[in-house]
């Protein structure tokens, strides 16, 4: 079953690739169209607002596509068997090596706020502020993305610094 789990995240992931880098050529149309310089006024302004939107879409679709194989990659490692190349070679980022299933649920809840900003940032651009207040509504929910960026990154040392602390003594046998 976990198998099954692991193929299905890595389909949706390339598929999610894929999607975001057609959407990536729609993008280079629609930059061409925007170089145009009989372009000019509100139906510039107009097209710049959903070059940027698109991009922000774009990014959050690789942010997903992201998500989706790092949760493969960590199922594989945590249920199936290890991965030789994350833990052999030098070059390979630590982000797929997965040594728990809490391990695996930090990556993915980070990828995931990552993704909430990007949604966050496309909405807040279609925004049309009238009063002050709205504002300042915009203004706080941006101090509590920091803060949660923040304290994602103070929860993360604090796991990595425990497994320091522990020596890799929690390491899994091979499995193969």
């Amino acid at each position: 079953m976990v198998l099954l789990a692991v193929v299905s995240c890595v389909l949706l992931g390339l598929g999610t690739f894929l999607m975001a880098t057609a959407d990536v050529f729609i993008l280079g149309a629609r930059f061409i169209e925007y170089m145009n310089p009989g372009l000019e006024g509100a139906p510039r302004d107009t097209l710049r607002e959903a070059i940027i939107t698109q991009v922000v879409k774009t990014v959050d679709s690789y942010l997903i596509a992201s998500i989706l194989l790092l949760f493969a990659l960590g199922l594989y490692e945590l249920f199936i068997n290890r991965i030789d190349v994350a833990h052999d070679s030098g070059e390979t980022l630590r982000l797929l090596q997965v040594k728990t299933f809490d391990d695996l649920k930090d990556r993915v809840a980070k990828l995931i706020l990552l993704a909430l900003i990007t949604e966050f940032f496309q909405y807040s651009l279609k925004l049309r502020f009238t009063t002050p207040l709205e504002l300042l509504y915009l203004a706080l929910a941006i101090l509590m993305i920091g803060g949660a960026l923040y304290l994602s990154g103070l929860a993360g040392k604090k796991h990595g610094s425990a497994e320091n602390e522990k020596g890799g003594a929690d390491e899994k046998p091979d499995r193969a």
